[in-house]
C-alpha cells in the first residue's frame, strides 16, 4: 500500500490517510474549533437555522452564506496551524444520549503528537485535517470559490458499496488513544462504518475521506459531489485499495485528498447506568442518527493564492511543518473565532437535539 512505508517510517499508531509516503506531500494540521452553531452555508445557504448543528473550523469569513468567491480574500483570520488556510470545515457533532432521554455535546480533545507536530495536541475543540498526494503524477491544488460536501446527513443505512471511501469510526480500547495503530478505514478489525456498539475506553475516532478526482471545470455542484469523484480503481476501503487509482474520464483532474480526523471524548460517559437500559449504544450524531452513517463533512475551499498548490508539489513532505508553509502558535489560532448566527444551548444538558 502506497503509505504503508510512511507507518514504518514513524513507527506510530496515528491515523494517516491513504496515500500519504515514498515521494508523496501529507499535510498534517490541527485546526481550533471556530464556532458549534446551527448554520449551513453550503446546504442550507441563508437559512438560520439550519436542520441541525455543526462544529466549524477554519477562517472567520465562515457565515450562513458563504459567497462563491476567493475566501482567503473575507478572512482575516483562521484557527488552523497554516496560516494561509482561511478554508472552512464543518462536520456533525456527537451527542450522549442518557438513559433519562436528555442528551450532553460529546466535546473533542487534541490528537497525540506526531512528526512532533505539537500544535495538534493544544488545539481547542476542533479537529485534524490533512491534505494528501501518492506522490505519482501531478495534483492540481482547489482553485478560489471551489466546495465540495461528502457524505449524507439523511443517511440511516448503507448506501451502495462507496460507504467505506468515505467515513469510519474507530474505537480506542485503553486511554491514549489505545487501539489507534493502523490507517483509517482499513482493518474491520479496529474500524466500522457504524458507531461502535460499545464502550470505548478512550473515546471515539471519526475519520472524513473527500474524492480526489476532479472534473476541470466545476467549482460546485447542485448536490456537491457530482463535479468530484473517487478513482476507478475503487476508493480506500477497509481491505486495502488506494486513492493512487486512476481518475475517471469525467473527472480526470487528480486533486489532493483531504481527510478529516475528529477525536471524541467519550470517557465521561462510560457509566453503564447512564446507559439506555437495552444496553445499546448511547450516541447520536446531531443529525438524529445513532447509526453513524449521517456523519458527513462539508468543505469550502479559501487557501491564499497559489500556497496549496506549492506545498503540493513540494514533496516528499509530511507534517505541519513542512513544504516552508507559514505557521501560526496554538493561541494565536485558538484566538479565530467566528460570533454565534443563532443562538441556543448546545452544550448543557438538553431535553432534545438542537433542530432535531
Amino acid at each position: 500500500m502506497i503509505w504503508s512505508s510512511l507507518l514504518a517510517f514513524a513507527a506510530l499508531t496515528q491515523a494517516v490517510p491513504q496515500g500519504a509516503g515514498g515521494g508523496s506531500t501529507m499535510l498534517r494540521f490541527g485546526c481550533s474549533q471556530i464556532v458549534v452553531d446551527r448554520i449551513d452555508p453550503l446546504v442550507n445557504p441563508d437559512a438560520i437555522p439550519s436542520p441541525h448543528m455543526h462544529q466549524v473550523i477554519g477562517g472567520n469569513a465562515f457565515n450562513a452564506s458563504i459567497p462563491s468567491t476567493d475566501v482567503a480574500g473575507l478572512a482575516s483570520c483562521t484557527s488552523c496551524n497554516f496560516a494561509d488556510d482561511f478554508s472552512n470545515y464543518w462536520t456533525a457533532n456527537l451527542y450522549f444520549k442518557a438513559r433519562n432521554g436528555s442528551y450532553k455535546r460529546v466535546p473533542q480533545v487534541p490528537n497525540r503528537l506526531l512528526f512532533n507536530d505539537k500544535f495538534t495536541t493544544q488545539t481547542q475543540g476542533g479537529f485534524v485535517v490533512y491534505y494528501v498526494s501518492d506522490g505519482k503524477g501531478k495534483v492540481t491544488a482547489f482553485k478560489p470559490g471551489f466546495r465540495m460536501l461528502v457524505g449524507d446527513a439523511t443517511a440511516r443505512a448503507k448506501v451502495g458499496t462507496g460507504r467505506k471511501s468515505q467515513s469510519c469510526f474507530r474505537c480506542y480500547s485503553g486511554p491514549n488513544f489505545g487501539g489507534d495503530n493502523a490507517a483509517p478505514c482499513q482493518d474491520a478489525k479496529l474500524d466500522t462504518e457504524t458507531l461502535p456498539s460499545g464502550q470505548c475506553l478512550g473515546g471515539i475516532r471519526s475519520n472524513i475521506l473527500y474524492p480526489t478526482c476532479w472534473d476541470g471545470k466545476n467549482l460546485d455542484s447542485p448536490d456537491h459531489k457530482s463535479h468530484v469523484a473517487y478513482p476507478t480503481g475503487g476508493p480506500h476501503t477497509f481491505d486495502g485499495s488506494t486513492t493512487g487509482g486512476a481518475c475517471p474520464s469525467t473527472h480526470p483532474v487528480k486533486i489532493p485528498q483531504i481527510m478529516l480526523e475528529i477525536v471524541w471524548d467519550t470517557t465521561k460517559f462510560n457509566n453503564k447506568a447512564d446507559w439506555p437500559a437495552d444496553g445499546s449504544q448511547p450516541f447520536v450524531l446531531s443529525t438524529g442518527d445513532t447509526t453513524g452513517y449521517s456523519q458527513h463533512g462539508d468543505y469550502v475551499f479559501g487557501w491564499k493564492g497559489d500556497a496549496l498548490q506549492k506545498a503540493m508539489d513540494g514533496g516528499p513532505c509530511q507534517g505541519a511543518k513542512c513544504a516552508n508553509l507559514k505557521v501560526l502558535t496554538p493561541d494565536t489560532a485558538s484566538g479565530c473565532k467566528v460570533p454565534s448566527r443563532y443562538i441556543e444551548n448546545f452544550d448543557g444538558w438538553l431535553d432534545k437535539l438542537p433542530g432535531v
